[in-house]
């Protein structure tokens, strides 16, 4: 058995309406876009603003409870009040006054003024010398002024003593030895002089022009001038 199909209830004879109804709704509501206004959007005015406006800040006050401490406990209050008399009887303190009259008599100890002694320091050997004493004309380091120190006293007999007086004595020929010792002050003097000789005339004449050496610069021991002392041989040559 076939079944038919109502003619009416076929959709497909109304597909060209349906189409055209679309179009017609499109094409309208293309036209409407069209047509609506359209308004450029326009904001309030706010007014300035200000950022350095003071802010109010709602300030919160707080109250510190303090606790309340109690009152002290009342003490009970006596009945009868007794009062007792102090027998014990007060001595009094007298101060003297330190006060001292004009017309007393202060015994004040003498004061005796200590002076200031100056450390002695001996004289020194110019062997040992810290700062050994500087003839006129040295010059140099510790070594170079002995050095030079020696030559010239040598040279100062030499040229000074008489190479006659030997003869005159007559003294037997050959070489004599003297020795002599003298000191140079903390002044740079020279002082203290000393001889062995083979005559008393040669000693006084050795002395005689030892006296005549020139003054020097001090020898110094631990930075102070102190006198020191200094000896030299020389030998003497008698001729026939």
């Amino acid at each position: 058995m076939e079944i038919k199909k109502n003619p009416k209830s076929n959709l497909e004879n109304y597909s060209k309406l349906f189409m055209q109804l679309g179009l017609v709704l499109a094409l309208f509501v293309t036209y409407m876009s069209f047509e609506k206004k359209t308004y450029d959007l326009v904001y309030n005015d706010l007014g300035t603003a200000n950022m350095t406006a003071d802010m109010d800040e709602e300030t919160v006050i707080t109250k510190r409870i303090e606790k309340v401490k109690p009152p002290p406990p009342k003490q009970p209050t006596p009945d009868k009040i007794e009062i007792v008399e102090d027998e014990k009887e007060i001595i009094e303190t007298v101060v003297e006054s330190t006060e001292v009259d004009e017309t007393d008599a202060v015994e004040v100890e003498e004061i005796v003024e200590v002076e200031d002694v100056e450390e002695a320091i001996e004289d020194v050997s110019f062997m040992i010398i810290e700062d050994v004493p500087v003839f006129p004309g040295c010059k140099g380091n510790k070594a170079q002024l002995k050095k030079c120190f020696s030559r010239k006293v040598g040279k100062h007999f030499n040229r000074k003593f008489d190479i006659d007086l030997p003869n005159e004595l007559g003294l037997s020929p050959g070489k004599k030895r003297v020795s002599i010792g003298f000191k140079i002050d903390k002044h740079g003097n020279v002082v203290n002089i000393q001889c062995r000789a083979p005559h008393p005339r040669i000693k006084k004449e050795v002395i005689r022009i030892m006296k005549m050496l020139p003054k020097m610069k001090p020898g110094k021991q631990r930075g102070k001038p102190v006198g020191v002392k200094y000896s030299i041989p020389f030998t003497l040559l008698v001729q026939d």
